[in-house]
């Protein structure tokens, strides 16, 4: 237990005067002035750099221990060192939208009077996966351990991993069919699983009992507490060296600190104003086994973002307008709300690695209650928060872009990042046991364009800054499945005159398994929810993904015949069709019926928008695209870019052909352009008739019914009683 005769508050009491003095002062904890930073910056900075090395050396150590491929090889981990009120102070590199969502679980055991039971004690570990205490969805099991020096507490460190195997109703991770909580697997919540710096032996054997692939979790939970022990014991050894005063005062001044640079940074690279930006998801299950039998089948989310910036460099981000919480996996909780700004911050303004807790204090994020960013009921499903997460963020990062942009930072600007299908499996393994997994692979999709270059193909999703699909050969180590290839995705990037990163699709055999089910998930079904930029397209949805049953690929190998090894590139015939068998071309998401060993299965993951008028792209990149399969030689013509086959058999762009056909697409733009007045008459029209595909109707009659705001904005917009339109009553 905690030595009260050396702290001068109980832990509960003390993090509300720090809430009090920040409330009051404006500044962390009432730190008015970073005394310690003038009096000797150097050492200030030097301090501050040793705490960072420690996290990141704790992180590659837990790395390489770690059981799960999520882990050793894509880097699904963060660690982070913490105040004693649970705030952070420095954090690791890796998945950093979890290092607020252990504040504030650190922060929930405190207002929940954890000191006094279970007790909090030199050696214990606490762990937490339920995203309405402080995490973003159940796959991100986070492990906190207590700090104490000379019996007092002077801080905790934390250790996230996200784990492959949840338990769900379905096998992996991300349980894309849960409608609500009771179906997403394994929950620990804020309980203390271990002592003596020991998990607990019947945690242990509750975590073997309740899923289907244990070893991930269970020595992943022995890598982070491994992490957190090391960190501990390199804050203890830097308390030695500077004192316990220094420390503590230290550690508020680095927070103090983070918060300034935040704001300073916000008004250094933006204007001040209000900006607004939208996207939507749609979801189309009807008639897919397994998908919402407690809500609609079909349905469309809208989501409004409005940000303002104030003169002081404050971001605020409001969600006014978007839809109800709903029986389906993709809500959000605060806690994910906030680990979405955070991971944002830090890739676009923080990104020097000297970040911490007090760039997230630098904003504030208005969450309407009952919404999907933050149900009124705790029973909501959160499985597959980053479904709708991803989307509203990728909005963010084009409004800060545009307030880029606005500021003179061209290269700055970046369309943002992308939602993209996760594909899960479970079954018989090849070594004949039970076995359930989440595929990592989709951690390597294609990103956003930028104001100044392409997209990167194959190399980004906006919750990992640091993407790595891992090897081939480490994934089938873990799963029945063999890869027959892995191929760029012709045309999957956004168009524009900087295109967005293309993405990739694997083709797998399977192999020695007679029950393997795949499941996919956390995409928009048919709506563009990866948006462009400054006339740049969004990249495509609505992915197909293609499956042989029964092929004869074993007899075709025997023979030395040829294979294919992806689906293609001609969207009404499959290269795979060479191998027999029954062809089976599905629309994501889905959970398949059993394949066994020998089926064939193929899998795309998304592209990035694009950036700027697709009109002005270099005639020659799109030449380079077409000859190395980016683009397909038909989607050139978006472009406006004429290929001719050159000397040496290569597409070579024709400039002068092109410079006429652009001439002739921009006098067809102009020949089809009406005045906004007329357009606006038009639609709203429509609007007056309900003139709308029933997910468009529901969509607007529900964010109506939640938000006033949103009602009166949309009728005072189009001149028309929107609530009597859409809901059949006077406003």
């Amino acid at each position: 237990m905690l030595d009260k005769s050396r702290t001068v508050f109980p832990l509960r009491d003390r993090l509300l005067e720090s809430e009090r003095l920040m409330e009051q002062t404006g500044c962390y904890d009432g730190v008015t002035e970073l005394c310690l930073r003038r009096e000797d910056p150097l050492k200030f900075e030097t301090l501050h750099t040793k705490l960072r090395a420690a996290c990141v050396s704790a992180r590659e150590m837990a790395r390489r221990i770690s059981a799960s491929p999520g882990v050793r090889e894509v880097g699904e981990m963060v660690v982070a060192i913490y105040t004693p009120e649970g705030d952070a102070i420095a954090l690791s590199n890796g998945i950093m939208v979890h290092v607020h969502t252990m504040s504030r679980f650190i922060k929930w055991m405190i207002r929940n009077g954890y000191e006094e039971a279970p007790g909090i004690a030199d050696g214990d570990i606490f762990a937490n996966n339920d995203a309405f205490i402080g995490t973003v969805q159940v796959p991100d099991v986070m492990d906190v351990m207590p700090i104490f020096h000379s019996g007092r507490l002077v801080g905790w460190v934390g250790a996230v991993c996200h784990e492959l195997e949840a338990g769900g109703i379905t096998p992996g991770g991300d349980v894309c069919l849960a409608q609500e909580r009771f179906t997403e697997g394994l929950f620990v919540c804020a309980e203390k699983v271990g002592h003596n710096d020991e998990l607990r032996r019947d945690y242990v054997i509750r975590c073997e009992r309740n899923l289907r692939m244990p070893i991930y979790w269970v020595l992943d939970e022995k890598a982070k507490v491994a992490s957190c022990i090391d960190m501990r014991e390199s804050v203890k050894a830097l308390i030695d060296e500077i004192g316990v005063d220094y420390w503590e005062k230290l550690s508020k001044e680095f927070i103090e600190e983070g918060r300034r640079a935040q704001l300073a940074r916000t008004r250094q690279l933006t204007v001040p104003g209000i900006y607004r930006g939208h996207t939507f998801y749609g979801h189309v299950t009807e008639g897919k086994p397994g998908f919402q039998p407690l809500g609609p089948a079909d349905w469309l989310y809208n989501i409004p973002l409005e940000m303002e910036i104030g003169t002081d460099g404050k971001i605020t981000l409001d969600f006014e307008g978007t839809q109800p919480w709903g029986y389906h996996s993709m809500n959000c909780t605060p806690a994910g709300m906030d680990g979405g700004m955070f991971v944002t911050l830090t890739q676009h303004m923080n990104f020097e690695g000297l970040v911490n807790d007090g760039a997230w204090m630098a904003t504030e994020l208005k969450l309407p209650e009952g919404t999907w960013t933050n149900p009124d009921n705790e029973q909501a499903a959160t499985a597959t928060s980053w479904a709708l997460l991803l989307p509203a963020y990728g909005v963010f990062q084009r409004m800060l872009s545009r307030s880029f942009v606005a500021r003179g930072f061209v290269e700055e600007a970046f369309v943002g990042q992308v939602n993209s299908p996760m594909i899960e499996m479970g079954g018989e393994s090849q070594y004949g046991t039970q076995f359930g997994m989440a595929h990592f692979e989709c951690a390597a999709a294609g990103s956003g364009a930028l104001a100044i270059k392409d997209g990167l193909d194959t190399a980004y999703v906006g919750w990992n800054p640091e993407s790595d699909m891992g090897n081939i050969e480490i994934w089938e180590q873990s799963m029945p499945m063999l890869y027959i290839g892995r191929a760029i995705v012709p045309n999957s990037g956004g168009a524009g005159k900087y295109r967005g990163g293309c993405s990739f699709a694997s083709t797998w055999l399977l192999n020695r398994t007679e029950h393997l089910r795949l499941v996919t998930s956390e995409h928009s079904s048919r709506v563009f929810d990866n948006g462009g930029m400054c006339g740049g397209y969004p990249a495509p949805t609505c992915q197909k993904h293609r499956a042989v049953r029964g092929s004869d690929i074993h007899e075709r190998a025997a023979a030395g015949l040829p294979l294919a090894h992806a689906p293609g590139t001609d969207p009404l015939h499959s290269d795979l069709e060479v191998l027999g068998g029954e062809q089976i071309l599905v629309e994501g998401p889905y959970i398949t019926a059993p394949h066994k060993a020998g089926d064939v299965f193929t899998h795309s993951y998304n592209g990035g928008g694009g950036y700027g008028d697709v009109l002005e792209r270099d005639p020659a990149k799109t030449a380079w695209d077409v000859e190395n399969g980016f683009l397909t030689p038909q989607a050139a013509a978006i472009f406006g870019i004429v290929l001719r086959d050159g000397l040496d058999g290569r597409p070579e762009p024709d400039l002068e052909a092109t410079e006429r056909r652009r001439a002739e697409m921009r006098a067809e733009r102009i020949a089809r352009a009406v005045p906004v007045s007329e357009w606006m008459a038009r639609e709203r029209l429509r609007i007056e008739k309900a003139d709308f595909a029933p997910e468009v109707r529901n969509m607007f009659a529900s964010a109506m019914r939640l938000s006033q705001k949103f009602s009166d904005e949309f009728s005072r917009f189009w001149g028309v009683d929107g609530k009597a339109i859409f809901l059949g009553g006077s406003k």
